[in-house]
C-alpha cells in the first residue's frame, strides 16, 4: 500500500525514564560486594503501568527489584511477583561501565541495534505473542561514581522503524468511537482485565466488540480465535473474521497522557501486527485510566495504514519484504536529555541521610580491596568481632581508630583515669575541651570521640581499674574489687577479642589468665622509649589440641627450651606475655621517678605499634586456624599461602635502628599467667585464687614453680679460670 501523502505520519510520544534513588543504592552495593570490576551486562526489570492521569505521563521505572535479588546470578532476570497493577514488568539490560570515559565510548548504535534485532526476533518466533512485554525491551548504560554518589546513565527504549511510516486515518478519545452500551461493556472489560493477578500486569491484548455490544479481551496469542468457535482463522478469511464484530482492536497500556499522540510502545505492536498477521489497516485502544479505572475519556482510538516494509528481492524478482528472514529492520530509541542526544547525570550525596553516607564511604576502601587486591577478605567477620580495649590511652586511641578502619564496629573500651592537659597531643581520641574541670574520664569521652567520626559505630566505654598482683587489696576493699574481677570476667567472655593496652606489666595479668580460660584472642601491645613488641597470646592450655609436656620434667630445661626461637614445631602452643617472665608481676610503679612512671615515648611508636596490632586481629580473623594459627617468621613470606601473608607471633621493632623483627616463643608450663597449672586453680577456686595472687607476690611464683626454677638456678656452680692467655682475651665458663 502506499503512502498516502495527503495523510499526517502517526507521531508517537516518546518513553520516559524514571530512577528510584533505591535502583542505584542497590548497584552500588551490587558493584562493591559482587561485580567488582565485571562488566558483564546485567539482566533487570523496569516498570510502567497506563497513564492515570490527564496531565501527566508515567515513566518506565526502576527499582531497587529492578536488579537481580541474587547477585551471584547476574545474567537471571530477578524475580518478581506478577500482577501487580501499577507494575508492568519491562525486561532490560544494564551496561555498567567501569570509567566514565569507559561510559562515554560505549558504542551506543551497536547496542541499540541488538537489543532491536532481539525484539525482531521475538516478533519472528511468536515469543512476543505469549509474553508482549518483550516488544518493549530496552537497555540502559550507566557509570557509577562512587566516591562522589554521582551516576551518569543513558537509557534506550528501541522501536522497529516502519519504512514507509504509518500515517493516520483518524485518532480521537475512545468515548467517540462507541456507543453507550459498547463503552460500557468495554469499561467493564478493561477493569475486569486489570483486576485480575493474571492479565493486570499485560500490557498488549486484543479488543473485540461483538453485533450485541459486548466487548471481549484476549492475549494475543488468541488472536485468529473465532468468537465462539474456537476455529484457527487463515490469512485469506481475517475479512471475515473481522466481519464477525462490529469493531476489533488492538490494545494496549498507554503511559502517554497526550491527546494526541499515542505512546511509544505502539510502535513495535504495529511492527508485530503488520509482520506476523499481514494486516495494512490496524484500528488500536490506547487505554488509559483515571483513579484505578477506564477513561474512555481520556483513552484513545485511532487507525493507521501501514505499508509494508520492502525487503530485499527473491531471484524470481518477488519482493518479501518482512517475510524474508535476513530483512531486520532499523531502530531509534535512545533517550532525548531535554530535548538533547545526551546522557543524564544524578548527585545522590546530597539527598542521603548522612549518617548512612558516611557507612557505605566508610567501608568504600575494604569493598575496593576486595575487586583485585584481596577478594577473599571477609567484612562480615570484621563488622561482627567484639573488641575490648583494656586502656584508653595513647594505645587504645589508636587502635580504635585502626580497628574502624578496617571495618570493625563493635568496640568497647575500658580505663579508669581522666584526660589530662597532656593527653590530647599523643592520644588522638581527646581535645582540650575534654581535659577541662578536672577532665572527662577517659573511657566515656574516648566514646563520644568515635561516635563523632563514624556515627554508626556500637562503641561502649566502661569506667573500671584492673585488679594487679603486688597491689594488695585492704580488707575493706575485697568486695568491691571482686567486684571489678567478676565484670572483668563477664566483658572478656562477651568478646571475640581482646587488647592489652595499659601501661603497666601488672595490669596486663588478669587479663591474660582470663583469656587463656576463655580460649579469647589477646593482644598485647607494649612501649619502650624508642622500641616496642606486639605479640598474640596462643590458645589457652585447657582448649589447645596439641599436646603439653609433662609437667615432671625439670622446671629449668621447660623454661630454657620455652625461650627457643628456632622451635617451630607447630604442636605447641604460642605463649603469652608472660611466658617468657621467670619472676611474677609485681608493683613496677613503686619508687619511681615522674619519667619511669609515664610512658615515655617517640612520639611515632604508638600509631606503628597499634597498627601492627590490628593487622595482627585481621590476620587471626582471615587464618583458617585462628587462634590456633602456628607463628610465622618473614622468610616465610614468599612460602605462605594466606592472602594477608605471614602471621607472626611477636613483632619487635626499633626505631632507633628503623628496625623490625618477627619472633616465636613457645608456651612455658611455669607461666605466671597461662599455664595449665594457673588456669586450673582459677577454674577451681575463682575470685579466692585472684584475690590471693593480688595480694601475696610470692604466691605465683610458688604456685607455677618459679620459686624451686630460681634456687635450681643459683645453685650452679660457674668455675672461673683467671689465667689470662697472652694471645686470647677470653674468659672460660
Amino acid at each position: 500500500m502506499a503512502v498516502n501523502e495527503n495523510r499526517p505520519v502517526l507521531q508517537f510520544a516518546p518513553f520516559q525514564s524514571a530512577v528510584d534513588e533505591g535502583f542505584w543504592q542497590k548497584l552500588s552495593s551490587l558493584k562493591l560486594d559482587t561485580l567488582g570490576i565485571d562488566q558483564s551486562p546485567i539482566s533487570i526489570t523496569g516498570f510502567y503501568a497506563p497513564c492515570s492521569h490527564a496531565q501527566v505521563s508515567n515513566h518506565l521505572t526502576l527499582l531497587a527489584e529492578s536488579l537481580p535479588s541474587d547477585p551471584s546470578e547476574q545474567l537471571s532476570s530477578p524475580v518478581l511477583s506478577r500482577g501487580n497493577r501499577n507494575r508492568c514488568p519491562v525486561p532490560g539490560i544494564l551496561y555498567n561501565t567501569n570509567t566514565l570515559e569507559s561510559f562515554h565510548a560505549i558504542d551506543k548504535q551497536s547496542l541499540l541495534k541488538a537489543e532491536s534485532k532481539k525484539i525482531w526476533e521475538d516478533i519472528r518466533s511468536g515469543k512476543a505473542e505469549e509474553d508482549s512485554a518483550l516488544l518493549s525491551r530496552f537497555l540502559l548504560i550507566s557509570f557509577a561514581d562512587l566516591k562522589k554518589w554521582s551516576f551518569h546513565y543513558w537509557f534506550a527504549f528501541p522501536a522497529l522503524v516502519l519504512d514507509p511510516p504509518a500515517t493516520l486515518v483518524d485518532l480521537r478519545p475512545a468515548s467517540q468511537w462507541f456507543s453507550v452500551e459498547e463503552a460500557e461493556s468495554l469499561s467493564a472489560a478493561c477493569n475486569e482485565w486489570r483486576n485480575s493477578s493474571s492479565t493486570a500486569d499485560v500490557p498488549f491484548f486484543l479488543v473485540s466488540i461483538a453485533s450485541n455490544s459486548r466487548a471481549t479481551i484476549r492475549h494475543l496469542r488468541d488472536w485468529e480465535v473465532c468468537q465462539g468457535d474456537g476455529q484457527k482463522v487463515r490469512p485469506k478469511s481475517l475479512f471475515a473474521f473481522f466481519e464477525k464484530f462490529i469493531l476489533f482492536l488492538f490494545g494496549l497500556y498507554d503511559p502517554c497522557h497526550l491527546p494526541n499522540n499515542p505512546g511509544w510502545p505502539l510502535r513495535n505492536f504495529l511492527a508485530l501486527i503488520c509482520s506476523r498477521w499481514n494486516i495494512e489497516k490496524v484500528r488500536f485502544l490506547c487505554y488509559r485510566e483515571n483513579r484505578g479505572f477506564a477513561d474512555l475519556g481520556l483513552s484513545l482510538v485511532g487507525e493507521a495504514l501501514i505499508s509494508v516494509p520492502q525487503g530485499r528481492a527473491a531471484e524470481n524478482g518477488v519482493c518479501l519484504g518482512w517475510r524474508d528472514p535476513q530483512f531486520v529492520p532499523n531502530a531509534v530509541g535512545w533517550e532525548l536529555n531535554r530535548g538533547k542526544k545526551v546522557s543524564r547525570c544524578i548527585t545522590l550525596a546530597q539527598s542521603m541521610d548522612p549518617t548512612r553516607l558516611a557507612t557505605t564511604a566508610a567501608d568504600l576502601n575494604l569493598k575496593l580491596m576486595r575487586w583485585r587486591a584481596l577478594p577473599s577478605l571477609n567484612l562480615s567477620i570484621l563488622s561482627s568481632v567484639k573488641c575490648l580495649l583494656i586502656g584508653a590511652g595513647t594505645l587504645g586511641c589508636q587502635v580504635a581508630r585502626m580497628l574502624m578502619a578496617w571495618g570493625v564496629r563493635k568496640i568497647t573500651l575500658l580505663d579508669s583515669g581522666r584526660v589530662s592537659m597532656s593527653n590530647p597531643l599523643r592520644q588522638s581520641l581527646y581535645t582540650f575541651d575534654d581535659c577541662l574541670n578536672g577532665g572527662d574520664l577517659k573511657a566515656k569521652a574516648a566514646v563520644e570521640s568515635l561516635k563523632r567520626i563514624f556515627p554508626t559505630v556500637e562503641a561502649e566505654g566502661v569506667v573500671m581499674a584492673i585488679p594487679m598482683p603486688g597491689h594488695p587489696v585492704p580488707t575493706q576493699e575485697e568486695d568491691s574489687v571482686l567486684e571489678d574481677c567478676k565484670r572483668l570476667e563477664d566483658l572478656i567472655a562477651s568478646h571475640d577479642a581482646v587488647f592489652l593496652l595499659t601501661d603497666t606489666r601488672e595490669s596486663r595479668w588478669l587479663p591474660t589468665l582470663l583469656c587463656a580460660n576463655t580460649n579469647k584472642i589477646a593482644i598485647t601491645t607494649a612501649l619502650g622509649f624508642d622500641s616496642f613488641v606486639v605479640m598474640r597470646h596462643g590458645a589457652g592450655p585447657l582448649g589447645f589440641t596439641g599436646d603439653i609436656k609433662d609437667e615432671a620434667e625439670s622446671a629449668l630445661s621447660a623454661a630454657m627450651g620455652d625461650l627457643s626461637q628456632t622451635d617451630r614445631d607447630g604442636g605447641r602452643r604460642l605463649g603469652c606475655y608472660f611466658c617468657n617472665d621467670v619472676v611474677a608481676p609485681i608493683d613496677s610503679t613503686a619508687n619511681r621517678t615522674l619519667d619511669q612512671q609515664c610512658t615515655v615515648t617517640r612520639p611515632g611508636l604508638a600509631p606503628i605499634a597499634s597498627a601492627l596490632a590490628v593487622e595482627l586481629l585481621v590476620g587471626i580473623l582471615h587464618h583458617p586456624d585462628g587462634i590456633l594459627a602456628a607463628g610465622e617468621f618473614a622468610s616465610d613470606s614468599e612460602s605462605s599461602e594466606q592472602p594477608l601473608g605471614i602471621l607472626p607471633h611477636q613483632i619487635r621493632g626499633s626505631l632507633s635502628q628503623f628496625s623490625q623483627m618477627t619472633l616465636v616463643g613457645h608456651s612455658s608450663n611455669s607461666c605466671t599467667a597461662c599455664c595449665s597449672t594457673v588456669v586450673s586453680e582459677y577454674r577451681k577456686r575463682g575470685m579466692d585464687f585472684v584475690l590471693q595472687a593480688i595480694n601475696h607476690p610470692t604466691y605465683l611464683e610458688d604456685l607455677t614453680g618459679l620459686t624451686e626454677l630460681m634456687k635450681s638456678a643459683s645453685s650452679f656452680k660457674l668455675d672461673w679460670d683467671y689465667e689470662t692467655d697472652d694471645d686470647d682475651n677470653v674468659v672460660e665458663i
